[in-house]
């Protein structure tokens, strides 16, 4: 009867040992990750990053399969293969004529036939 009267400290103490666990593994992964963004931040770079990509669909001389669009803070990185110069300046154009874009970095390729 005696030992049924520790169960509950023993349940707090194993409860509050996962817990301070738990949070100490969530602040190192804060800590070593060197991007944060709000909620907000990050809505606004999903819409970016589907304007981009629709206008990008939309244009008959983009392949838009093989342009990788992604955003971060309003700076948009586009890679990929394309088999073009002037497929490569027309996806840069179309994602700096975005609202909302402060930057873009071109790390696009062309095909090698």
């Amino acid at each position: 009867m005696k030992q049924l009267k520790y169960i509950p400290t023993i349940i707090l103490a194993g409860v509050l040992a996962t817990t301070l666990g738990c949070a100490a593994t969530t602040q190192n992964k804060e800590a070593s990750t060197s991007k944060k963004e709000s909620a907000g931040e990050y809505l606004d770079d999903s819409v970016i990053t589907t304007k981009i990509k629709a206008a990008i669909l939309n244009d008959p001389t983009l392949k838009s399969a093989e342009i990788n669009v992604e955003t971060y803070k309003g700076v948009v990185q586009l890679s990929g293969f394309v088999s073009s110069e002037a497929g490569i300046d027309k996806a840069v154009e179309i994602a700096r004529g975005v609202n909302g874009v402060t930057s873009v970095k071109n790390d696009m390729r062309l095909k090698v036939k």
